[in-house]
């Protein structure tokens, strides 16, 4: 009886050209996935930038906090009591207070100017009326009440008389409104996100994003077509095998784009910036410089962590042993650390980041290589 080959392509009557014909059956079908799921990232284009753009938006808020660039005056003493701070600054200044909550000790409604003591209302007044529109753009300081009744008295002495030297001296917080604060607000708020330095930068970032997202989105997809294309020339144990060190392969790469982007990103932008407040620099970071950085960074972790299936395979092609693997640590963190120097930027923050996870995946790969053992995993050659 004739020994039934093991080539399960002995009896294959497909021609080169076949081949070639169904690979691009399923190179069209990614096509066409891809191709929806950019369309899906345009639509959600904003999004998606605003995710890739918090890192450095953080950062930047931080820096300014920092640097002391906020508008809101803070202070450390315990917080004022709600209370009608406009009517006690009428009230030294000669006026009385309107009768109403929120009334200090010994307060009386305030008088017309006949004296008959009819309550008059601050906003039909004409001397009571607010200098800015309710609901200008606002900030909060704190000041001492006579330190701002001398500034009022030094600016206009005769509608503002000197303040009494019994004032209280504890500061109190006051919402100061005026149509400048808003062009404060504006270039301090600018100091704080990306730029850009032409007209079309912005546009060609969007479509960048999108399509990167969209190959993202879609992926699953692709690699599903290809798949379906190569699975057809594998053994069953073979594709066994892919299904395990594949699903593996994932799962790492995905750990390390969020290892770097919720752990790295943080560490190396303060420690970037840092060196900004040093120098006294203001940073403007360039919108599609950051988007390819934070692309590019989480793209290197997710292939470094790639690193204990990178030692399996080369124990299973026979070229390391295990034994290999634990006697070369030494070596081993050399090459990690040099690797980590080329990949990441140029400051000890991100490699240190990077090299202390890959040193433990290096482990992890060596516990990998003992627990699967050695040889070939796709079975020995036909006769």
């Amino acid at each position: 009886m004739a020994q039934h080959s093991k080539d399960l392509f002995d009896d294959a009557t497909m021609t080169f050209g076949e081949h070639l014909e169904v690979l691009r059956v399923h190179l069209f079908k990614a096509l066409i996935g891809l191709v929806f799921g950019v369309i899906f990232a345009l639509f959600f284009g904003t999004q998606i930038i605003a995710i890739i753009r918090k890192p450095i938006d953080d950062a930047l808020e931080y820096h300014a906090q920092l640097t002391g660039e906020e508008l809101n005056v803070e202070d450390d003493l315990e917080t004022v009591q709600e209370t009608d701070w406009w009517a006690y600054f009428l009230e030294q200044m000669g006026f009385r207070k309107p009768a109403g909550d929120g009334e200090l000790p010994g307060d009386e409604p305030l008088e017309d100017g006949d004296g008959t003591g009819t309550p008059v209302d601050p906003a039909e007044s004409p001397d009571l009326e607010p200098a800015v529109e309710l609901g200008a753009p606002e900030i909060e300081i704190a000041v001492r009440p006579g330190d701002l009744l001398q500034a009022l008295h030094e600016a206009d002495p005769e509608n503002f008389p000197a303040p009494a030297d019994d004032l209280p001296a504890r500061r109190i917080r006051l919402i100061v409104a005026a149509p400048e604060f808003a062009e404060f607000k504006s270039v301090a708020e600018r100091s704080r996100q990306a730029v850009t330095l032409n007209v079309q930068e912005a546009f060609m970032t969007y479509l960048k994003v999108s399509l990167i997202a969209g190959l993202v989105i879609t992926s699953p997809w692709v690699f599903f077509q290809i798949w379906q294309f190569v699975a057809a020339g594998l053994y069953k144990n073979e594709r066994k095998f892919v299904y395990i060190y594949g699903t593996l392969s994932l799962f790492l790469f995905v750990l390390g784009v969020v290892f770097c982007f919720f752990l790295v990103f943080p560490f190396v932008l303060d420690f970037l910036l840092g060196f900004n407040r040093m120098m006294k620099i203001v940073p403007q970071i360039r919108l599609s410089e950051w988007i390819s950085f934070a692309i590019i960074l989480p793209l290197m972790f997710g292939l470094s962590f790639q690193l204990p299936l990178v030692m399996k395979f080369l124990q299973a092609i026979s070229i390391f042993e295990v034994n290999d693997y634990r006697s070369k640590r030494r070596l081993a963190v050399l090459v990690i650390a040099t690797l980590s120097m080329f990949l990441t930027p140029a400051d000890p923050m991100s490699m240190l980041l990077m090299m202390c996870p890959l040193v433990v995946l290096y482990e992890l790969g060596i516990v990998l290589c003992r627990m699967s053992g050695g040889g070939n995993p796709f079975g020995a050659e036909p006769a």
